[in-house]
């Protein structure tokens, strides 16, 4: 597990030298990265997806790093969207895409060979193109060659972790051009805001005891980490916060969405990485005070729960009555059990913006956990090794 040395968090020179990519650098860009690409989307002309029919369906193509898109434009069409919004990784593509649907193909590079080779097959069967990548990239020309609409993700972003919002806003302009979700340019630029306060919250030179991003790295030192998110929106979030910590900060994690994950994760309370777990279901949860790390060994790293909880739109509402009921109550019984406990509210406001918020303090934390143990945050020897051995 990763161990976070409070001291190196609050240590400029080591933060500049272990960060090689200046990743904390990049995320604190995320809102500039939503004003750039509204500018983008717009010299694109997005509105040309507009002037025929609207699609059958949206297929929508991202992997790795960029899959969040896929996950975000889903949620947010869920509710209300009249048409069907799916998503896939690689190819085949399904047997019903055609003419009268859109395919939309995500890749920060254009040269990332799932939505590379879906958008190819998608303009072979003369479906809607709507594409976001380099300029100068294979996915563009296909695009181009399909008349599809292609978006530029800008200069300088050197990761699709990083450059999330210059992915995820084209597709969001595009679907709202085309009436699948309510995300009008006013939400955007909120969410912008919010990232922006995030990253002077979050800044490298705010130390550890005032820094939301560093004291949450802090509470998941150490420890194997559950993300639980209180909903769709939050659920979402819990994904990306799973990932990041994975690929960034190199500790396994887990997620899930209330209310369905509710049993799968109280029930890692009984586990071994937990004060007094495997010990039987009538046995309290009381951790071993006379147990010497020096003398028996390392213990077990614990489990912790980071909680996502979404602002509450109207409390009002017996579902959301119910869903705060139930967290409350998974909170409660992580507490008895001895889990490490973190939790993130979204703050009020649009749910771009809601997510927005949530995302950025687990991207910061995540990039902070990997710098305190002293791991470079965007550079993975074995990951490194791994593409040496699959060229």
């Amino acid at each position: 597990m990763v161990y976070v040395d409070e001291a190196l968090l609050d240590d400029e020179a080591h933060l500049a030298a272990c960060d090689s990519r200046q990743t904390v650098r990049a995320f604190a860009t995320a809102g500039a990265q939503v004003r750039e690409a509204l500018t983008l989307s717009a010299e694109a002309d997005m509105e040309r997806l507009t002037r025929g029919d609207r699609p059958r369906s949206v297929l929508v193509a991202s992997l790795g790093g960029s899959a969040v898109v896929a996950d975000v434009l889903g949620m947010l069409a869920e509710p209300g969207s009249p048409v069907p919004v799916t998503t896939r990784r690689n190819v085949p593509l399904p047997g019903w895409v055609g003419p009268l649907d859109l395919v939309v193909a995500v890749s920060l590079s254009g040269r990332a060979r799932g939505p590379l080779a879906v958008a190819a097959e998608a303009a072979r069967r003369g479906a809607s193109l709507l594409t976001v990548g380099a300029s100068d990239s294979p996915l563009a020309a296909i695009s181009a060659r399909a008349r599809g609409v292609h978006v530029d993700v800008g200069s300088g972003r050197v990761s699709s972790r990083t450059a999330l919002w210059s992915l995820l806003t084209p597709v969001l302009v595009g679907a709202d051009a085309l009436g699948l979700v309510d995300v009008p340019e006013s939400a955007l630029r909120e969410a912008a805001a919010r990232l922006d306060a995030e990253a002077e919250a979050c800044r490298p030179s705010s130390e550890a005891f005032v820094n939301p991003a560093k004291l949450l790295a802090l509470g998941l030192g150490g420890t194997v980490p559950v993300v639980l998110g209180d909903g769709p929106l939050s659920g979402v979030a819990a994904a990306r916060a799973a990932a990041m910590l994975t690929r960034t900060a190199r500790v396994p994690a887990t997620h899930g969405e209330l209310p369905d994950a509710a049993s799968q994760i109280v029930a890692t309370f009984d586990g071994p990485f937990t004060a007094g777990g495997g010990q039987g279901v009538d046995t309290p949860a009381v951790a071993d005070i006379f147990a010497d790390p020096f003398l028996d060994g390392p213990s077990m790293p614990r489990l912790s729960l980071l909680m996502l909880r979404d602002a509450p739109v109207d409390p009002t509402r017996p579902e959301e009555a119910d869903v705060a009921a139930l967290t409350d109550a998974v909170l409660a019984t992580a507490e008895d059990a001895g889990v490490r406990i973190s939790t993130v509210v979204a703050e009020p406001g649009p749910p771009i913006a809601r997510l927005a918020g949530q995302m950025a303090r687990v991207d910061f934390a995540a990039t902070y956990l990997a710098i305190g143990a002293g791991l470079d945050p965007a550079r993975s020897r074995h990951l490194l090794h791994l593409r040496d051995q699959t060229r």
